[in-house]
């Protein structure tokens, strides 16, 4: 008796471009960033010190809200250079961008009490965690092995 054994079909895993991880961070990070903002309304009392004309102890006005606008639109516009700057200046951009964002991410818990710890704690954390594979990945960026020239390409000009 012949016992006929099949192996495990095994998913297909092919590579994925580093533009395109970088880009899925980029997203997730803008995602999380927005919802970080959005259930900080739900907080006590914040929805009354906007009415009142007040955010994270600063008045509202045009000046500050374009700053906070520039904020969100500068991880929104990473997703798109992401997967579409030349490698090189893509890498660079996003090793500067996330640098950047990381203390300035950290930075939104100054101030806040520590009965908000795990909130500001796990939002920042993830926040941390997304830039830092954003940082992994584009330090990391694959290079092309460069072709030592043959005796037949040497005499070609292009």
């Amino acid at each position: 008796m012949t016992i006929q054994t099949k192996a495990p079909n095994q998913l297909d895993n092919p590579p994925i471009p580093v533009r395109a991880k970088l880009a899925a961070a980029w997203t997730s990070f803008m995602f999380l960033y927005i919802y970080v903002d959005y259930f900080h309304l739900y907080k006590p009392g914040t929805v009354n010190k906007i009415l009142a004309g007040v955010v994270f102890e600063f008045d509202i006005s045009p000046t500050l809200l374009t700053m906070m606008l520039a904020s969100v639109a500068i991880p929104a516009v990473m997703v798109m250079l992401s997967m579409t700057l030349p490698a090189r200046v893509n890498r660079a951009t996003n090793l500067v961008v996330a640098s950047i964002y990381i203390p300035y991410s950290v930075v939104n818990a100054l101030g806040e009490s520590w009965d908000w710890a795990s909130f500001y704690g796990l939002s920042i954390g993830i926040e941390v965690l997304l830039l830092a594979f954003v940082l992994r990945s584009a330090w990391t960026w694959p290079r092309i092995p460069a072709v030592p020239a043959s005796p037949a390409t040497t005499g070609l000009r292009v």
